[in-house]
């Protein structure tokens, strides 16, 4: 008598399911701290004055640019 056993073929799909679901839960929360490091980023260099800006060799119009960069690197 022959017997199939079909389970085999389930626990491959729940497993490529569950590695889709964790690798899409994975790519969330890395863009989540890269939000997170841009927004700090911006919000501190938003709280120096002109002076401090220029001390460090900064303009005002540069940050949105130099928060991007510090969070996401120059290939974004």
């Amino acid at each position: 008598m022959a017997y199939y056993n079909d389970i085999a073929q389930r626990s491959d799909l729940v497993e490529r399911i569950l590695g889709t679901v964790a690798r899409f839960l994975e790519t969330a929360a890395e863009r989540h701290a890269q939000r997170r490091v841009y927004r700090t980023t911006l919000d501190e260099l938003n709280t120096l004055t002109n002076r401090e800006l220029a001390d460090l060799g900064m303009h005002r119009s540069e940050l949105k640019r130099i928060a991007w960069e510090s969070a996401y690197g120059n290939a974004a």
